[in-house]
């Protein structure tokens, strides 16, 4: 009996040793990784919108996937989005919003991106008002 109990006892001590140092490791580099993500973060949106002065806000709205989510002085929005996908930590997209409510920064992604639209009414999915779902989308491309 005591041969089965005194490998239980040393592998709990084990596990919670090793939970305890995790622990420590977590609370000593959190607030050092946290900085060094949002300054990226702000790096890559001066790259998006050019030299300005960012606004990071710390709410996802509740939407999954948001990672975040800055704002410019110029009234410019940058939304990063991770989404699930092929790679390692997943799909990670930077988007930028004009102050019209464009998408911005398309054309310096590197690779073809598909823009989709749909018609707002049901009635008019005709040829005559195909046009209707597509006004503003072809100009945001060029």
């Amino acid at each position: 009996m005591k041969a089965n109990i005194v490998p239980t006892i040393v592998l709990t001590i084990i596990c919670a040793a090793a939970a305890i140092l995790l622990t420590l490791a977590h609370e000593a580099t959190k607030d050092s990784i946290s900085e060094q993500n949002e300054a990226k973060f702000s790096r890559s949106v001066e790259k998006l919108f050019g030299e300005c002065k960012v606004t990071l806000i710390d709410d996802n709205f509740g939407v999954s996937g948001i990672e975040a989510i800055a704002v410019t002085s110029d009234g410019k929005t940058a939304v990063q989005v991770t989404a699930d996908g092929y790679a390692k930590d997943g799909i990670n997209i930077l988007v930028g919003i004009d102050e019209n409510g464009a998408v911005t920064a398309l054309q310096d992604a590197g690779v073809p991106i598909l823009m989709q639209a749909y018609p707002d009414e049901i009635g008019k999915m005709d040829f005559k008002h195909r046009r209707d779902a597509f006004c503003g989308k072809f100009s945001v491309t060029e």
